[in-house]
């Protein structure tokens, strides 16, 4: 004999609200899951990694982390500005700035001024810089390696397209949000 459930009333439904994902319950109290809230483990993966790849790439190769991510741009755009640089990944104009000074100051890139509107600059990687990058991307390529084996092909191509999903959402992610009032 099978038994039924009564279905939840929609009152009963609304009285307990689901508490988010990412969530847990301490004290009664709403706090993040630090093992399952995605901007927590992100972040964390996102320093932890940018924290390693910045002593590997100054002990080996005399480069910060925010000077490989310019000449990692560079490499595939050459010849843009320090804004779109600024846009593509995503690193205050203060950062860039310095970045190029440092890179150029260490003939790494060249610096011009645009073809287009001649008060703006546009940068390149120099034949070092190029050669300095092809060296740096084996170890940028190699770290990953490292940081997927664990995944298989398909699980990488999954993580891979639920990124690019977020980064399409960061817009609104980024946008106005309702604060909550004080108590």
């Amino acid at each position: 004999m099978k038994i039924e459930r009564p279905e939840k009333t929609l009152n009963e439904r609304a009285r307990k609200p689901r508490d988010p994902e990412g969530s847990r319950r301490v004290d009664g109290r709403l706090t993040l899951d630090l093992d399952r809230h995605i901007p927590v483990l992100l972040v964390w993966l996102s320093n932890k990694f940018t924290n390693g790849s910045s002593q590997i790439y100054r002990k080996h190769f005399g480069v910060g982390v925010i000077e490989w991510r310019c000449m990692a741009l560079l490499a595939v755009q050459p010849w843009i500005s320090p804004n779109r640089i600024c846009q593509v990944i995503a690193i205050d104009k203060a950062a860039v700035s310095r970045a190029i000074r440092t890179l150029e100051e260490s003939g790494l890139l060249r610096v011009r001024s645009s073809k287009l509107r001649s008060r703006f600059l546009e940068v390149a990687l120099t034949d070092k810089g190029s050669a300095l990058h092809d060296r740096m991307v084996q170890v940028a390529f190699e770290r990953e390696r490292r940081l997927t084996a664990d995944l298989t092909s398909e699980e990488r191509e999954v993580f891979i397209r639920a990124l690019k999903k977020m980064l399409m959402r960061i817009d609104i992610v980024n946008g106005d949000v309702d604060i909550p009032p004080e108590s």
